[in-house]
């Protein structure tokens, strides 16, 4: 007697339902909280300083300070769901109609190439430009400057990440459940890459402070009569 298949999680079953009769909207509202989490909790991880808050500042205030989460979590959420998941939903729709109906070797290396060298490069710049602009850029100079200064960084990991789990999908993945499974490897990848730069600007922080900090002695010691 075989195994029947495993019924699916009712919550899972309602979030599919949502994603085929309002694809857009349920993509943006998964994207913009995967984003806002990925701050939040490499903000944590990475053993950020919490926000300097007055000692007479509300409760909610103070218990928003301690989970880290600030204005840059907000715009991240932002980010996602009014940037990330439209551009997403419309390149990786596009890549699918392109390739609909189309099986075998060539199709799937067609598709694997077709989402490295067209849709990686545009998540890339896209997702850089928008980094600049929610750290503070104030010109079009300095989002120039900080897309081409990332931009291989960032496409090196996903010409990794990408085929690795666009081949899984292709063979192991129902088509339906693309998007939860490519959500959740972008959600993990994003929130690793986000501790490693937070604490890479933490560690040259403190670098930099001890840095002042020992220029500061030296002159005073130079200074002594």
């Amino acid at each position: 007697m075989s195994a029947g298949k495993a019924p699916m999680h009712p919550l899972l079953a309602r979030y599919l339902t949502q994603l085929s009769t309002n694809p857009l909207r349920t993509k943006a509202l998964t994207t913009g909280m995967f984003c806002f989490l990925q701050e939040v909790i490499g903000s944590n991880a990475a053993g950020l300083p919490p926000p300097q808050i007055p000692k007479d500042a509300a409760p909610l205030t103070k218990t928003l300070a301690r989970a880290r989460i600030d204005s840059k979590a907000i715009k991240m959420a932002l980010y996602g769901f009014f940037v990330s998941a439209p551009m997403a939903h419309f390149l990786v729709g596009t890549l699918q109609k392109a390739f609909a109906g189309k099986t075998g070797l060539k199709a799937r290396l067609g598709q694997l190439l077709a989402s490295n060298l067209l849709i990686s490069p545009i998540n890339a710049a896209v997702f850089l430009a928008s980094m600049a602009v929610i750290n503070g850029a104030k010109s079009v100079d300095e989002v120039i400057r900080t897309v081409k200064a990332g931009f291989f960084s960032v496409l090196r990991v996903s010409w990794v990440v990408s085929p690795l789990s666009m081949t899984i999908a292709q063979q192991f993945i129902p088509v339906e459940m693309w998007v939860p499974f490519f959500n959740t490897i972008q959600f993990m990848v994003g929130t690793f890459m986000n501790i490693k730069v937070k604490k890479m600007r933490l560690a040259a922080a403190r670098k930099e402070a001890e840095e002042r900090e020992r220029e500061r002695a030296r002159t005073a010691t130079e200074e002594r009569p």
